[in-house]
């Protein structure tokens, strides 16, 4: 692979890992808000364990490809 390539990749790669950052965040604060939801609003907690298990998927796969780039990369 030329270096132009690399660098594209590398481009990418930094990208990935800045926007799983902020899904990680987001997840974060949204798992904060789970744990300390008041009584009377737990009838939605669902919603949040929906939003918090998406998140973690999408986490997982930007994991995954920020692994195969770091292998296209050498």
């Amino acid at each position: 692979m030329n270096k132009p390539r690399r660098e594209a990749l590398q481009s990418i790669s930094d990208k990935l890992e800045e926007l799983n950052f902020d899904i990680e965040s987001i997840r974060d604060e949204e798992q904060e808000y789970m744990d300390n939801m008041p009584e009377n609003m737990q009838s939605s907690e669902r919603h949040a364990e929906n939003a918090v298990s998406s998140m973690d998927e999408a986490i997982s796969s930007i994991s995954e490809a920020l692994n195969s780039i770091v292998e296209s990369i050498g």
